[in-house]
């Protein structure tokens, strides 16, 4: 069955750094466009970064451009997020999510968009 687990998260202070990551398992991860996305608490969830099937093509929410950094391995069937110059309003739950994607194609950038989820993995940032 369709699995992805992130992994990666923790606590950090304001101007560290962490990498998730996600592992995915049971489809065929080339055909695949995957997002990050987060949700604080009391807040709704909101998109982080999003990567195509052939990794051409990426987006970032303005709130992480220039700090975040969505990759994929598409060898080891695993899609990073690197987060550098954490800041405290980036603490939250952080979720992998994959959507079936024509090659080539940019890669949705709405939630409700994407067929599979992870768990999540809790980032949080404080001094």
């Amino acid at each position: 069955q369709v699995q992805l687990v992130e992994s990666g998260g923790g606590e950090v202070q304001p101007g560290g750094s962490l990498k998730l990551s996600c592992a995915a398992s049971g489809f065929t991860f080339d055909y695949y466009g995957f997002g990050w996305f987060r949700q604080a608490p009391g807040k709704e969830r909101e998109t982080v970064a999003c990567i195509s099937s052939s990794a051409g093509r990426t987006y970032y929410a303005d709130s992480v451009k220039g700090r975040f950094t969505i990759s994929r391995d598409d060898d080891e069937n695993t899609v990073f997020l690197q987060m550098n110059s954490l800041k405290p309003e980036d603490t939250a739950v952080y979720y992998c999510a994959a959507v079936r994607l024509t090659w080539g194609w940019a890669p949705p950038t709405g939630s409700h968009e994407y067929d599979h989820w992870g768990q999540g993995t809790q980032v949080t940032v404080s001094s």
